[in-house]
């Protein structure tokens, strides 16, 4: 028999920045991503992998100016998602393939990430459906993500960080876009 999973979450701020690095890990996600790659130029992300990019989430989120929720399963911190104005994610503006659909306020969700020993629970559809809800909450009409279409069953994790289309499609987002078959554009009106 499965144990039910009960799913929370909350904003992140600095009060839960700990069950953040919980979720993360030491490494901080994706080879020292934490959470920073479309926030700033490519060149600045590489020089700055690792503690650098750390202190800047946290700050970002001690501050208010970088926003995401963490999602927790049977209390413990489990998965995080990162979403803003569009306009905060600099490397978004610079991408041909998601550059914006037309000229209307969206805000982006760049990541979706599960912690390692959550994943393949169903948690992603959960992380979804919440920062759906924190969007609206912070005002947000429309909410719009870039998952990845894969070709193939067997995706490396390090590939799937904006999450599955799957996931939006069951999340009752919209494709509006797909500009090369395996990374479209999906939105979702709040």
């Amino acid at each position: 028999m499965i144990n039910p999973i009960t799913f929370s979450w909350l904003p992140a701020t600095q009060d839960n920045w700990s069950d953040l690095v919980s979720v993360f890990g030491e490494r901080g996600g994706r080879g020292g991503c934490w959470c920073m790659r479309w926030r700033m130029p490519r060149e600045q992300f590489e020089k700055q992998k690792g503690e650098r990019n750390r202190r800047t989430l946290e700050s970002g989120i001690a501050l208010g100016k970088i926003k995401g929720v963490v999602g927790y399963v049977n209390g413990a911190p489990a998965a995080w998602c990162s979403l803003g104005p569009r306009s905060e994610f600099t490397e978004l503006g610079e991408s041909d393939l998601l550059a914006p659909v037309d000229d209307k306020p969206v805000w982006s969700i760049s990541c979706l990430f599960v912690a390692r020993s959550f994943r393949r629970q169903g948690i992603n559809d959960l992380l979804l459906a919440a920062v759906v809800e924190y969007a609206g909450q912070q005002g947000a009409k429309i909410v719009e993500g870039y998952p990845l279409s894969p070709g193939s069953p067997k995706v490396p994790v390090a590939a799937a960080w904006t999450g599955f289309e799957t996931v939006f499609i069951r999340g009752d987002f919209v494709e509006v876009a797909r500009r090369v078959p395996m990374r479209p554009i999906y939105r979702r009106e709040i």
